[in-house]
């Protein structure tokens, strides 16, 4: 059947996915209640596609992602990478997997650490994970900033010398080093001026076409989410409150609250072009 082809395709299952955090009061820290922050998620991504997850700030979109990249533990639920169960998963033996599954994140100021040089920035994962010798790491470094409209030898400057739309180029690229199967882009040009986005979500589109890797692409920009997603899932308070196929959920928003974002996004651009 057709859904079981779909299933076996996916490099990305997330199952039933809770992170629940305990608010507590006083000295004595007594459990008052309890923050359900993600509440039983569940979706997939096959191989090749991008899935947009949209929501307003604090609906549990970031959490989410640090759960699929392995950073902080589910409360319950299971995330599934490419036929791996790494939910939980200790980090010795994530390594090899954490190769596969690299993210690209909303701040390209902050990202890149101002100390180091970009050659230096994009051999790290690298290093890290044991690849290559450093003749092959050189060619590595000035292929990927090539990839991303950028000259190899930028290599020996340092990121405060370059613009944001250059420095999350040099995201992307050190995102690409390891050759993932999966990126997670957290909401990656939210602090970008309009054409530059344009240039960043082109690009992001051009990569994908070349490799065939997948994207779980995070925002809260609607027309930045339809631009970029083959399936759309909405989350609010914790929970997945529609998924469809973009132009499926574009044409026909079914749940209110789909349509209240939809009514924001309106009325926004309504205002700018007044």
């Amino acid at each position: 059947p057709r859904w079981e082809r779909a299933k076996m395709q996916a490099i990305l299952s997330v199952q039933g996915v809770k992170k629940y955090f305990p608010v507590e009061r006083g000295l004595a820290k007594k459990l008052v209640g309890t923050v359900k922050a993600v509440d039983g998620v569940s979706f997939e991504i096959n191989k090749g596609r991008t899935l947009g997850l949209v929501g307003e700030s604090g609906c549990g979109k970031t959490t989410l992602s640090r759960i699929i990249l392995n950073l902080i533990k589910p409360t319950d639920g299971r995330v599934i990478f490419d036929g791996s169960r790494i939910s939980g998963m200790p980090q010795n033996r994530m390594r090899p997997l954490r190769r596969g599954i690299q993210a690209v994140f909303q701040d390209p100021y902050n990202s890149l650490n101002p100390r180091m040089k970009i050659g230096e920035i994009l051999a790290e994962p690298l290093l890290v994970h044991g690849l290559g010798n450093p003749a092959a790491r050189r060619e590595a470094i000035a292929a990927s900033l090539s990839r991303v409209g950028l000259q190899p030898g930028y290599a020996g400057r340092y990121p405060h010398q370059f613009s944001g739309g250059e420095r999350q180029r040099i995201g992307i690229a050190r995102a690409l080093m390891t050759g993932p199967k999966l990126v997670i882009c957290d909401e990656p040009v939210s602090s970008l001026d309009l054409s530059i986005q344009a240039q960043i979500l082109e690009l992001l589109a051009s990569v994908q076409k070349e490799s065939g890797l997948s994207y779980l692409f995070i925002s809260h920009d609607l027309r930045v989410i339809e631009s970029m997603s083959d399936d759309v899932i909405v989350m609010y308070l914790g929970r997945v409150f529609e998924s469809a196929p973009t132009g499926v959920l574009y044409a026909q928003a079914v749940h209110p609250y789909t349509e209240a974002l939809f009514s924001a996004v309106s009325i926004g651009a309504e205002k700018k072009r007044k």
